[in-house]
Formats: C-alpha cells, structure tokens, sequence
C-alpha cells in the first residue's frame, strides 16, 4: 500500500473538523470562524461560508445530500442547504462539540459541553438531555436506531432516538483517557453492530451494541485525534499527535502511514466509495491523497495465492473453483506458491505453510515452519525445502530454518524470477534482469548459467515444458520466443505484456496485451480474441487470466491453432492439440482431414472419439484389404469420397483406378441417375434406358412420382406411367399420355379411361373411348355419369345400343323417385315388366300414402301399360286383358274416393254436395264385393249419411248410419255419426225425388241404393257416369251387328242420311284434338217418334238378363255424327259406341282415356289443371 498525494492547501486556521458530501464532490472544512468548501476533483475552494462567530469545532452533512450542519464555539448550529445556504440556526448552553446526522432519518445530533440536542425538520424544537461529562464525539449505527456519545470522563453512552441512555461503556481509565473519537463500522456483511472507540489513554478499543467488548485494546502510543472507517467498513484511518494518517485494519491491525504531517492530525476522512483520504491539521494544512493497494500474490499451475483484507491470504484453486482463507492478522508483504508449499512474507516472520495430503485437490494448509527475521525483499520464491529472497541485484537462498545457504550477485537488478520445477531440493529458477540477460539458476548449485543475453530489460519469462525454448516479455512489449540450444531467435510478436507457455503441449503458447488473448502455435499465424487482463498460466486448453485482483480460468478450445496444423497436413500434432480441447465438430474435421490424407491411425482415434462407428468401419475394411495386399491408393480415397458424399470426386478416382462399373453402382444406388447418365455418355442406349427405369422405380419408392412418371414415359413404360398419375389423381399428365399415344395401343389408353372415369372427368374419359373407337364403353361412360343427352344422341345413331341406355336411365329415374318417367324409360326400352312393377309400386305407394288421385293416374297407366303388352304379346292377352279391365275399375274407383279422402280429412270441402252424393253412392255400388286397399267403406257411408241427409235423402241416410253402425268408427267420427244417428230419426223416413237416377234407355227410376250396383234395375243397362260429377250421363252404349266393321259403321254414322217428318237438326259437332263435342244451337226436339234407335231401345220388361242394344247398318246410316260418342280403343279391344239420348246436353269424352264429362265440367277442370283431370294428358299434346 502506498499514498500519493493528489493536492494541498493550507488555510489560516486549524482544521478541527471536515465531512465529504455523499457524491464525494465537495469536501466542507471547519477552518477558525469559518466553513471552506473544496472540489474535491482538483483542491479548488469553491466558497467560504461565514454564519459562525468563534471558531467552528465540527462539521456533518446528511446522508441524502440534501443539507450539512455546522457547530461553533460560538454555541449555536447552523443547518446549511447543498446549495450553500444558511437556512437554519438553534443554539445550546455551551460550545458545540460535534454533529451528526441519522443516516436513515436524517435527524441531526447536536453536542455541546454539557447537553446534547435531536432535531429533525417535521419537529419545530430542539429536544435537549443533559450529559454528565463534556461529550467529545458521537456517531450513529448504519441503521439509525442509536446514538453513541463519547465523553471526556471516559464514558460512552449510547441511546436511542429518543435520546434515552440503553448501554453505558465505562473505560478502563475513566477521565485520565479521554473518549476523543467514536465511530460505528458502516459495514454490511456484519451481523453485529461493531463501535470503533479511539481515547487518550492512546488505545483502540472495538464494542458490540450490548457494551461487550470484541478482542483486546489496542495501544496506539500516540494521542488519536480522528477515527473514521472506508465507505464498507474494510479499513480504519486514525490521527493524532504522532502527526500521521496511520492506516489500520477494521480488527485494529496497523497496516501502514498515509501521509506525514507537521503538526497534528485533528481530522481524516474517506471520500465516499473510493481509496482518497482528505487529511485537516492543526497548522490549517489540507491534503488529499490517493491509496494505492498494490497486488500481493502467487500462481504455481492451477494454484492461485493472493492477499485480501491486506491481512488474509485466499488459496484458489483454478480448476474447481474451491478457496481457503488463511487469516494471518498482520500485514501480508509476499506470498509465494510451489507445488504443495505456500509461503507468506509478515512484517516480522516469514510462515512456510504445507498442505495436510498429496491430494491434488486438495486446498488444507498447515504451519510447517517459521522464520521470525524481518527481511527486506522485492520478490519471494519458494521451493521444496528452500525461500529465496531476491534484494535488487541479489538473490538469497535460505532453508526454512531461516539459515542462509547460497547467494548469487547480478550484474543488474532483477526483473523477474521463476521456479520451473525440478528434484526437490535442486530446483531450477528462471531469472531475467534489466540489462536483457536470462539465466538459470539451480538452488544446490552457486553457479548461474547465462541462457542467453537481448538488448532489452526482461518484463516475464516462461519456458516450455521440454524446456528447449524461451519465451520473453521485454519492456517494449514484444514477445520474444528463442531456441534455448542455438540462442536463435525464432519468432517474435507484438503487443505483448505477459506469456505462457501450455504445460501440456510443447509447441503452443500464449501472451496477452492490448486487450486481447493471443495464441500461438509452433510458428503459425497469431489467433486472437478479446481478452481484459494479463495471461499468467496456460494448461491444456484453460488459460489463467489475472484482471484487476481477480484470477479466473478462461476455457479457450484449441481449434485455431488445431485447424493450423491440420493446413499442413500434420495430423499427429493436430491431434495432439485436439486432445488439449476442442468442439466435437473439430475432433470431426480432424477426423475428415485425417481420412483424407489416409493417416488412418489418427482418423481411427478421432472418429473414435466422436463415436462414428460409420466411419471406423470403413477404416476397418481399408485396413483389411490392405492386410490383403490392396495398394491402389485412389480406390482407398474414391471410398472415403464415397462415404463423405463427395460423389463425383469419388466417380473420377473410380474411372482412374479403372472400376468404372463401381461409380455406376454407387449412382444407381445413390439414386443419382443424371449423374450416372453424364457418366455413361453416349455409349449404350440400352444401358441409358435401364438406368431410367431403374430412376423412376426409385422415384416411384421414395413418393417422388412426378419425377417417375417422366421417366417411365421416356423409357417407354407407359402402363407404370399411367397407374401412377391414375393413383395420383393426375389428370393433365394423364390426357398428355393418352393423346401422345397412339390409338393402336389399347390396353394403356383404356387404363387412361379408366382412370379419367374414377376421378370424374368424364370428358377425357369420352376423348379417350373415341379414339379407341370403343362405343360400347363410351355409351356406358355416359350412362354412367348420367349424361343422358349425349348417351341419347348415340343411341339414335347406333340404335343397336338403345337397351344400354334406357333401361340404366330408366333405373336412374326410380332411383331419384321420378318414377312416372322411369316408367316411360322402361316402356320406350321394351322392358314392359320393369315398366307394369315399377308402376305398380308406385301405385301401392300412392295408395299407402293416401295419395288416390296419383293411385287412379297410375292405376290408367297400368291398364294402358298391360293393353300394350296384350298387343305385343298375343300369349298373354287374356291375362293382360283381365289385368286391364281390373285396373281400369281401381282407378275409376280411386279417382271417385281421392274427392272422399279430401271431404273427410281436411277442412274444407272442394265438391258440391250432389258430387260427394254421387261419389259415395257410385263407389258403394261399385265395391259390392270386396273393397280395394286405402279405400274407406266408413269414410264412404259417412260422406253418404251426411250428404244425403243435407240433400234430403233421409232415408238413405238413414241406412247409412244404419251400416256405420256395424263397422269400426274412428274416434274422431265416433261423437258426429252418434249424433247424426240420432238427429236423422227426426227426419221423415223418405228421400226426395229429385235425387232419385234415371235409366235413359228404359226411362226407370233406379233407386238411390242399387242392389244390382252401377245398372238399372230394369233393362239391366249399365249407367255411363261423368268422371267428375259423377251424375249418370244421358248415353246409351250400342253394338254393331255381326259383320259391321268399325271403319264401315264411322263411314255410315258420317253418311249422315235425311230423316223424314224431321226438322233440321240445330245440333253441331265440334271435334279438336283433345274432344269431340256435341253442342245445341237452338233447343229443339230433334229426334222423332220415328228414329230408328228409339224403336232398338224397346225390349220385354221385367227381364233378369241384360240385353244389348245391337244396331244394324240401316240403324247407323240413320244416325247423326253429333249424336254419337266412340272410345276408339286400340286392339285387341272392341270400340264403344254410345249414343247421346239429350242432344241439347253438352258431353266432352277424353281422346286419351275415354272418359266422359260434362262439357262445362271438363272445361274448367282442363282450365285449373291444363291437362286431362283424369289420364293428365295435357291440352297441347298432340298424341291421342
């Protein structure tokens, strides 16, 4: 430790008392009547400050900067601003003594000689406590919770914030040592509260907060005037008579003298957080100096020793970071290191401390020897059982017993001195001096041996560890290396201020300077990086760095220098670094460069290293072969090439070792097949093409199948090509193969259709099918996806292919529930069992769902359907036959129910009541033997009971109810057919006449319930029934005699031949497409008493049996065309002839299903439906 002195002032009066301000940038001094306020950064007086009137004893500025405080003799205290302004003054009963502030609170402590005062700024007095003795000193602990207050009488007192006494110290001494200075360690890392006590009984004494004393008293041997700690409580500075700054540890250990004054020292200061020390003496002197702590330490290998504390030495041990104290409660001057010995250089003694085991790690010292002897020396050496003591120009070597065995006189001062190991007791020193000269010195031999002489003073040395070369620091900070054998220069490098040489690897070394870390390898360029501090060891790859006081292991791999060797293909010293510590990637580049070289026996250690068993194979199977007598070189190098992935430098050495065919191998299986084609050339087509193949089945293997398909394509294997972009969905590829193909090559493009067909693009599909000429296939494609327009323009063309089409679209239409035309499909196809099933589920689905006019519609259909089939089929026209009649009455008695079903379940009626009386009466008379499925006989007797008690058939509805009564009522028409039955009984028990039919042909009135069903009870004529109202209509159905052909019986009725005694006839006929009606122009009687059909009307009444009306040519040629009605059924049926008995009634027949209407009837129904209400064809189909 040292102290510079930065600056100096002298002022008039003595400096009894100074405070720093917190920031450590002014410095206030109390100088006679005055404050003096110093730049703490140059010594300037920035201002003195006047407001005292006696000289001013003490000065204390608060810890937040804000304000100071000064005390006189003038008995007051003055509170001043940072600013340098007064702002507050309070006065004791005596002179002030001392102040100071609470670090925490910022309450200020005022003493004087008889009392002491608290304030605070929230408070407006000054609370003041007497003091038995005049108070000389106080101080407040770090936490602010007590005052301790030193007095004359040798008592200290310390009280709390109150100003209430909590420990009492009484001194040894009492008043014959005066308390002149206190102050309590302002230290963190204590766990106690430590007060510092300095008395002129000339000793320092250290308390606990509890009054307990920690160690002894300390003599002084002079009167201390000023104690005061460093900003963490390390260090005590103490003043006094003796004229000094004495520097102490904080246990009270003198570590040396700061500056030496003229007269005494009254006060001495700390600046705030740094090593400057302000000192104020009694001749007015001020004197600002600087401490500078110099580094006392030791390094041998991975062992650190260095000074702490000024009195503890710490042993460090670089590799596992473990570190021992040894306390030696003096001041440590030297410390020196070797293998297990530790020695420690006191002001009075030299310790020589051993470790406790062989241990590598371990870090326990023991005493093994004392020298009590003060020395004087610049530099301490320890050996196994020697110190040497190097003076200047002179070197000792003393045994641990202190006897001095050798000494060596230099011609010049000694610069640097290192033990570089050796036998225990002989070692050898390393030396350099300031004339530039190095020598070897052995501890049991008194000769030095020069080792070689530069021109420049030596700053550090180091030898490598087969000591065969030098490395030197000279003060031009150049690095020098020397070969120790031929004194030969063999490099040296710039910016250097420190070096080492690797322990474990000859030829590296490394230097620091300039900020940054250097490492060198044997005599290759310079690798650096950036580095704070001196180089002071270097072992395997960890460099000892010391920055500041702090020693630390920087792990530095050792791939530069390893990369250099590896550059000139020296594999073996390459290695030898990688093993110092390198990065697996270097151990692998290692290995490459090694394999390369064929150095096999590094590479093999390398890639063991890395564990690449891949790699140590190959090193393996050359090794064998090479056992097996293989020399070729380039076939050993196109190997590892190879296994690098260095192909084609691995196909050229091939094609020069002349194994041409193991490059191609190795492409074919590397799946490198535009390489192996390069290789190839133009030599072989059929080898190029296998090789293709070979690549696209490789594609085809790894999902690649774009490329496969190209390859298959060009190597001509279509059918591969064409499965995978079919597998793919690939349709743009596939319709490029189909249209490259030629049509003569089938099977691929109909595996292209095929294709196209399963990912619905139907249209290349059709292309395809074209080309190939296959119609049958592209019929059935269209039908497939249901194109039918197109599939029906090719049947038109090749009607031999109309059955593929109609029949799947006849299914298709079912299918999707278009029925009626599925029907119509099957129909046209000439599948007639197809069509009757399909209409005849449709019937018994319309019949189920209640739907009876769609039942009726289909039940006509059916009746046609089998007409037809009894057309075409003469084997089965009987049944057909039979078949038609029965379905022509279900659909009669359908379309009659469909208007029953709709009175009974909705609402609102649609029909007049005489209808639904009609319907009921004519459906009852139908249904005499069994009752077709859906229909209602309780829906049809209701609907009749009802009606016909509204129209005045009370009888009949009577009998209605009579037979509801014997069938099972729904609920819902259980209460309205209990109350009708009832109701009906008020009624007169008859029905009104103008309900009751006429026979038209026998003039009877039928009765409104008709055993017989739909024919008069007389003639036995069949009634003709209007499909809509359902009233029996004025027609007589007539035969022709045997031998009258249809055509010849038209071709009479149209002769239209004169009637005598007759009118003209006002009738007129209209016919159209969709009827032939008979319509009046004036109402007249038109037939007379003489026409011959009347006369054919006659018969014998009474008769069971039904006669026809049969009329002969005479009878035909007599009758008027308006007057007739034909059904022009197609054979194998009969045509109905009817005769209209009222010309002046208007009736309309369908010229498709024949049924009779009501002219205006059918006429509105044609207008709500715009078609037949019946057979639904429509108005403007010109088909009959």
């Amino acid at each position: 430790m040292r102290a510079v002195l930065t600056w100096r002032d002298k002022a008039e009066q003595c400096i009894y008392d100074l405070a720093f301000k917190p920031d450590g940038t002014q410095l206030i001094l109390a100088a006679g009547n005055r404050l003096l306020v110093y730049d703490t950064s140059d010594g300037t007086l920035l201002q003195p400050l006047k407001g005292h009137k006696d000289t001013v004893y003490c000065v204390a500025y608060a810890k937040d900067g804000k304000r100071f405080a000064s005390g006189s003799a003038d008995k007051s205290v003055i509170i001043w601003t940072s600013k340098l302004e007064g702002i507050l003054k309070y006065t004791h009963n005596d002179s002030i003594q001392c102040v100071s502030y609470n670090p925490v609170t910022h309450q200020l402590a005022s003493c004087s000689s008889s009392d002491f005062g608290l304030w605070s700024p929230e408070q407006k007095s000054v609370s003041k406590h007497k003091s038995s003795s005049k108070i000389t000193c106080c101080s407040w602990t770090n936490d602010g919770q007590y005052l301790a207050l030193g007095m004359f009488n040798g008592i200290i007192s310390i009280r709390n914030k109150n100003g209430e006494e909590k420990v009492k110290i009484e001194r040894p001494g009492g008043s014959l040592s005066p308390i002149w200075s206190i102050c309590w360690n302002p230290s963190r890392e204590e766990h106690n509260d430590i007060l510092a006590i300095a008395d002129w009984g000339q000793k320092l004494s250290f308390y606990q907060l509890s009054g307990k004393q920690i160690g002894k008293d300390r003599s002084l041997n002079f009167d201390p005037c000023c104690l005061s700690y460093f900003t963490k409580g390390e260090y005590i500075l103490l003043g006094g008579s003796d004229k000094q700054v004495s520097l102490f540890t904080k246990d009270g250990v003198r570590l040396g003298t700061v500056g030496e004054q003229n007269s005494w020292v009254w006060t001495c200061k700390v600046k705030p957080d740094s090593n400057y020390v302000v000192v104020g003496c009694q001749d007015g002197t001020i004197s600002f100096y600087q401490l500078i702590f110099s580094t006392v330490h030791g390094l041998y290998k991975d062992r650190y020793a260095y000074r702490d504390s000024m009195t503890d030495v710490i042993v460090q041990h670089l590799i596992t970071e473990q570190k021992v104290r040894i306390k030696c409660k003096e001041l440590v001057k030297k410390i020196a290191i070797y293998k297990n010995r530790l020695a420690i250089q006191l002001p009075e003694k030299i310790l020589i401390y051993e470790l406790y085991s062989d241990d590598s790690s371990d870090m326990h010292y023991r005493v093994k020897e004392k020298i009590v002897k003060k020395f004087e020396c610049n530099l301490l050496v320890v050996c196994a059982d020697h110190i040497i003591l190097c003076q200047e120009k002179r070197l000792q070597c003393l045994s641990f017993s202190g006897v001095k065995e050798r000494e060596w006189q230099m011609e010049s001062l000694i610069r640097y001195i290192k033990v570089i190991g050796g036998p225990s007791g002989r070692e050898g020193l390393l030396v350099g001096l300031k004339n530039g000269q190095i020598l070897k010195i052995f501890v049991d031999n008194l000769f030095a041996i020069i080792l070689l002489k530069q021109a420049t003073a030596v700053r550090c040395l180091d030898m490598s560890a087969s000591r065969s070369k030098l490395a030197v620091v000279d003060e031009n900070d150049t690095c020098l290396v020397y070969d120790i054998h031929t004194k030969e220069l063999l490099f040296q490098e710039p910016n250097a201020n420190s070096v080492a040489w690797n322990t474990q690897c000859e030829d590296m070394l490394c230097f620091s300077g300039g900020g940054y870390l250097n490492i060198k390898a044997s005599t290759f360029p310079v690798h650096q990086q950036k580095l704070q501090g001196f180089v002071v060891g270097y072992n395997g790859s960890k460099i000892f760095c010391l920055h500041v006081f702090s020693m630390s292991a920087v792990e530095v791999p050792q791939s530069a220098p390893m990369y250099q060797y590896l550059d000139r293909k020296m594999f073996k010293e390459a290695y030898q670094i990688a093993c110092l510590g390198v990065t697996d990637a270097d151990w692998r580049d290692l290995a490459m460069e090694a394999l390369e070289g064929l150095e096999f026996e590094t590479a093999k250690k390398a890639f063991t290293r890395v564990q690449d068993l891949r790699y140590l194979e190959l090193i393996n199977s050359i090794e064998e072969r090479k056992k097996r007598g293989e020399t070729n070189n380039d076939l050993f190098l196109a190997d590892v090439f190879a296994y690098q992935g260095k192909f084609h430098e691995a196909a050229k050495l091939y094609k020069r070792s002349g194994h041409e065919t193991l490059a191609l191998d190795m492409y074919t299986d590397l799946r490198m097949f535009e390489y192996a084609k390069d290789f190839l050339g133009s030599e072989d087509p059929k080898e190029t093409k296998m090789l293709i193949t070979k690549q696209a089945d490789w594609a085809r293997n790894i999902n690649e199948p774009k490329a496969a398909v190209e390859m298959y394509v060009s190597a001509g294997e279509h059918a591969k090509a064409i499965e995978i972009s079919g597998d793919h969905g690939w349709v743009d590829t596939l319709i490029d193969i189909a249209r490259k193909l030629d049509k003569a090559e089938r099977e691929p493009l109909l595996m292209c259709a095929h294709y196209f067909k399963k990912l619905d693009n139907p249209g290349y599909a059709a292309e395809t099918y074209l080309k190939i000429g296959d119609l049958k296939s592209l019929i059935q494609l269209h039908v497939e996806t249901q194109r039918w327009d197109e599939a029906f323009a090719l049947g038109e063309k090749h009607p031999e292919f109309k059955d593929d089409i109609y029949v799947p679209y006849a299914q298709w239409l079912a299918e999707n529930d278009r029925f009626e035309e599925a029907q119509k499909a099957f129909h046209k196809a000439g599948r007639q069992g197809e069509a009757v099933r399909v209409l005849e589920q449709l019937t018994h689905n319309a019949v189920v769902e209640s739907r009876f006019n769609d039942a009726a519609y289909y039940y006509w259909m059916l009746s046609m359907q089998c007409l037809d089939i009894a057309q075409a089929d003469p084997a089965q026209k009987d049944v057909m036959l039979d078949k038609f009649h029965h379905f022509q009455h279900l659909a009669e008695l359908y379309h009659g129910y469909h208007a029953i079903q709709r009175y009974t379940e909705e609402p609102f009626s649609f029909h007049l009541p005489e209808t639904l009386f009609n319907i009921s009466r004519f459906l009852l008379h139908s249904m005499t033997k069994n009752t077709p499925l859906g229909i209602s006989k309780v829906n049809t007797l209701f609907t009749l009971a009802k009606q016909s008690k509204a129209l005045g058939a009370y009888k009949l509805a009577r009998h209605a109810y009579d037979k509801l009564q014997g069938l099972q009522i729904p609920a819902r028409f259980q209460k309205s057919i209990e109350l009708g039955s009832l109701t009906i009984r008020s009624k007169p028990f008859h029905d009104s006449e103008e309900l009751v039919p006429l026979c038209y042909r026998c003039s009877t009135n039928n009765p409104l319930l008709n055993n017989l069903g739909n024919v008069c009870i007389n003639c036995r004529q069949p009634f003709v029934f209007s499909a809509s109202s359902y009233e029996v209509l004025h027609l007589v159905e007539f035969y022709l005699e045997d031998g009258i052909t249809d055509e010849e019986a038209v071709a009479l009725i149209d002769l239209e031949a004169p009637r005598h005694n007759k009118r003209e006839s006002k009738w007129q006929e209209i016919t159209s497409n969709n009827s032939q009606t008979l319509r009046l122009d004036e109402t007249v009687d038109s037939m007379g008493d003489d026409d011959p059909f009347t006369a054919k009307l006659s018969f014998e009444q009474g008769g069971s049996e039904f006669v026809p009306v049969v009329v002969n040519r005479s009878v035909l040629r007599s009758m008027s065309r308006r007057d007739v009605l034909i059904k022009r059924w197609p054979p194998p049926l009969q045509w109905q002839y009817f005769r209209s008995l009222l010309p002046d009634a208007s009736i309309t027949m369908c010229p498709s299903c024949f049924q009779m209407f009501h002219s205006e009837d059918y006429e509105l129904l044609v207008l709500q439906h715009t078609c037949c209400p019946y057979c639904r064809r429509r108005i403007d189909d010109p088909s009959p």
